[in-house]
């Protein structure tokens, strides 16, 4: 075991001093690295953003319910049960007598109230589910419509499908988007890889002589693949914190702007991991391709 451990450690030691050998070389590839992973990862977090946005906006999580004219106190008390059951969420019931008063605080309503002999508004109940996903506030519209003394339940449920399919159809072209970059980026580790396998090959045929396996000439590789591929994705995780920085002021300006308030949600700690471990695995792909190909013409 502690062989295993010696001959990893020196192979990573190894790619260390590769990257550091050559930092003009090191620092183009990295960009060109960190670039490729930037593009997808922003689209992610804009999309992110994006959802978060949609569910806080106003009356998207909101279910109207409005009750017949005839509803007395008990039918109500029914609804009210029934709604403790049914719905995964809040509600707030809404008296008639409420809604006439709000209606005439309205500007240019008074005189209008004023004259209707009796109040025309029915009480209603305004709901906000917890499951937010167009089937399901669907199926949580048609079961209140069923519901006795239940005159009309409003949703909004076209904008809510349409935003619903904005967001499916921007996640398909971000992962045919993330596709094409992590293509590109294997390409940029496999051709860095083969060039030093080139570079080396003096080294490799003499390492080959004296009976060193394949794993042990390899390893090194792997680990340079893997490493410029995590740092890689590091640069990408700053680059979009930055990004994000830099359009945080503006967007709260735009949302004060629309009578809201609203805040980017940066990346956390998981997902600048995530995006390392992504460039990690797609360098080591790249390197894996590359000195299987290269190494063929030792054979």
């Amino acid at each position: 075991m502690n062989a295993w451990f010696t001959q990893h450690r020196a192979a990573l030691v190894a790619a260390f001093r590769r990257l550091w050998a050559a930092p003009l070389n090191t620092l183009l590839s990295l960009l060109v690295i960190g670039i490729a992973l930037t593009l997808p990862a922003f689209g992610y977090v804009a999309l992110d953003n994006l959802r978060d946005l949609g569910r806080n906006a106003t009356g998207v999580q909101q279910i109207s319910l409005f009750m017949n004219l005839d509803a007395s106190k008990k039918d109500v008390g029914e609804i009210e049960n029934r709604l403790r059951a049914a719905a995964n969420g809040k509600w707030r019931f809404v008296p008639k007598e409420e809604a006439l008063k709000r209606m005439q605080s309205s500007e240019g309503m008074a005189e209008i109230v004023a004259s209707l002999p009796r109040n025309p508004l029915p009480d209603a109940f305004i709901v906000e589910p917890t499951n937010t996903e167009p089937e399901a506030l669907e199926i949580l519209r048609k079961e209140i419509a069923g519901w006795p003394k239940v005159a009309h339940v409003q949703l909004d449920s076209a904008w809510v499908k349409r935003f619903d399919a904005f967001l499916r159809l921007g996640k398909l072209a971000l992962w045919m988007l993330a596709g094409l970059f992590a293509a590109g980026l294997v390409a940029v580790t496999f051709n860095t890889i083969r060039l030093q396998v080139m570079a080396q090959s003096a080294e490799i045929e003499v390492a080959r002589m004296i009976g060193a396996t394949d794993g042990f000439i390899r390893r090194p590789f792997y680990y340079f693949g893997a490493l410029q591929g995590a740092l890689g994705g590091l640069l990408a995780a700053l680059l979009v914190l930055g990004a994000l920085r830099l359009l945080a002021g503006p967007v709260g300006e735009l949302a004060t702007l629309y009578g809201g308030a609203y805040s980017l949600k940066l990346p956390g700690f998981a997902a600048i991991a995530a995006l390392a471990g992504i460039g990690a695995l797609l360098g080591w792909l790249g390197a894996q391709l590359s000195v299987s190909l290269s190494l063929r013409k030792f054979d």
